[in-house]
């Protein structure tokens, strides 16, 4: 689907469902609508790595930009895990069978490029991906890597301008669950 066709679900501060307006409308007027992010990581020798995506310049917003491994915004009518599994596959070409894991949700605020801002209530899932075999869609991302914690803290320090806005919300939030359930 199209982006200008694509809608969004616009919801409360309790994140329940009020209603639909198309994307780019919903991200000009600043309206809180559903969103989701997920991030895969996995175990090494060195530590906890995260599979991070530099979005495509060509984005309505944030092009270029470093992000979580997916980011995007349930159809109407479909689950947080439905939509993440639709959007991992169609940006990263991930069809394995991921097990996600909920572990709650943020709201932000943002003033992004465009004269468009984010303003979402975003469900964080994550999921640890020993092995995994992706192939990024150029039309959505330009980049996407393993980044070990160190390599994320140095970025965000030297420059946090290189993440979208709610990257470092996303990366807290999970590095902190990582962490606790890895140790």
């Amino acid at each position: 689907m199209d982006d200008r066709q694509e809608q969004v679900v616009l919801a409360n501060e309790s994140g329940k469902p009020v209603g639909l307006k198309g994307k780019l409308q919903a991200h000009l007027d600043g309206d809180l609508h559903l969103a989701f992010s997920v991030m895969l990581f996995r175990l090494t020798n060195q530590g906890i790595e995260y599979l991070l995506q530099r979005r495509a310049r060509h984005k309505y917003h944030s092009g270029g930009l470093w992000s979580n491994t997916v980011c995007s915004h349930p159809r109407d009518g479909e689950s947080i895990t439905q939509a993440a599994t639709r959007r991992i596959d169609e940006e990263l070409g991930i069809v394995q069978p991921l097990n996600f894991t909920g572990i709650g949700h943020i709201i932000y605020k943002a003033r992004l490029d465009n004269h468009l801002t984010e303003h979402e209530y975003d469900h964080i899932l994550i999921c640890e991906c020993p092995t995994l075999e992706f192939s990024a869609n150029p039309d959505e991302v330009m980049d996407c890597r393993w980044w070990s914690e160190t390599q994320i803290d140095n970025a965000l320090n030297q420059s946090s301008k290189q993440f979208t806005a709610w990257f470092n919300e996303v990366y807290n939030k999970t590095r902190e669950v990582v962490g606790e359930s890895i140790y």
